[in-house]
């Protein structure tokens, strides 16, 4: 799973919106939705206030990235 669907997942098993995550992490909320859809590319800085809202661990998000096909 790519890094953006896990934000998703993550996001809707605490019950927030887009928008509600967006305002945690001070960034646009069109920006959290592009990172999600994986048409955005998410600095450090702003993966690591995602993660702190969403109570998760940021190694959590990235331990399977990049996706192995093989």
């Amino acid at each position: 799973m790519g890094l953006g669907k896990q934000i998703r997942e993550q996001r809707k098993l605490k019950g927030l919106s887009q928008e509600q995550l967006a305002w945690q992490a001070e960034v646009d909320r069109s920006y959290v939705g592009g990172i999600e859809r994986g048409e955005r590319n998410v600095s450090f800085l702003t993966l690591v206030k995602i993660a702190n809202c969403l109570g998760c661990d940021i190694a959590e998000f990235t331990k399977r990235i990049p996706e192995n096909d093989e």
